[in-house]
């Protein structure tokens, strides 16, 4: 991840709110020398001042046990991203690039046991049918049976965040006037352009202030 300064979002807030607005992140980590991922939804939640991300995964697959064997993990939030053209830049014999918003979380993941993923599921269940709690697909109002079934193959888990690193990459480092012109280019493409072009205004103040 990129650790130049002028791409780092300084309010933490805006990191964590981020991470909320895009769950569905990329679950890594590594045994012997190998690499494990996988992507799951997560929810973010808050214990005692600790940053705290639950989720479930299929119980027994190669990323459930290269963690029950190194439980350190990274998560992977990503937003969106276009590609930023060079010559929209005052000077256009440079290189082009790409703009980007993404969050790195690091901890140790801890599965749960059976009351713990019928916990993590009546959270999660609820939280993504915006807690409507008349919801079929509410863990509350499937049966007994199916569920019984549900939880035998798969295991919950939550991971304490130890720290936290961003990049958003909007064009910071570059002149007024090309930051500008990026941005009015980048309105007018899909919704990943609009969007990056969305958060550029956001920051152009800060960047240009008078």
């Amino acid at each position: 991840m990129y650790s130049l300064p002028y791409f780092k979002e300084k309010d933490q807030q805006v990191v964590i709110e981020f991470m909320k607005q895009h769950p569905f992140a990329m679950l890594i980590g590594s045994v012997n020398d190998k690499s494990y991922a996988t992507q799951i939804p997560m929810l973010f939640e808050e214990k005692n001042g600790k940053m705290i991300l639950l989720g479930h995964m299929m119980r027994k697959q190669d990323h459930h046990k290269a963690f029950e064997k190194n439980p350190e993990v990274l998560v992977v939030f990503t937003g969106p991203h276009t590609y930023v053209s060079a010559t929209w830049y005052s000077d256009p014999h440079q290189a082009s690039t790409w703009n980007y918003m993404s969050v790195h979380a690091r901890g140790a993941i801890r599965f749960l046991d059976e009351a713990g993923l019928a916990d993590a599921l009546k959270k999660l269940s609820l939280y993504y049918e915006n807690n409507n709690p008349y919801s079929t697909t509410v863990f509350d109002n499937l049966s007994p049976d199916y569920t019984s079934k549900l939880m035998k193959s798969i295991i919950a888990f939550e991971i304490v965040v130890d720290s936290i690193e961003n990049v958003f990459k909007l064009s910071q480092n570059k002149d007024e006037k090309s930051f500008h012109h990026i941005m009015d280019k980048l309105s007018e493409k899909d919704e990943d352009g609009r969007q990056i072009a969305g958060e550029m205004k956001k920051r152009k103040d800060q960047l240009y202030s008078k």
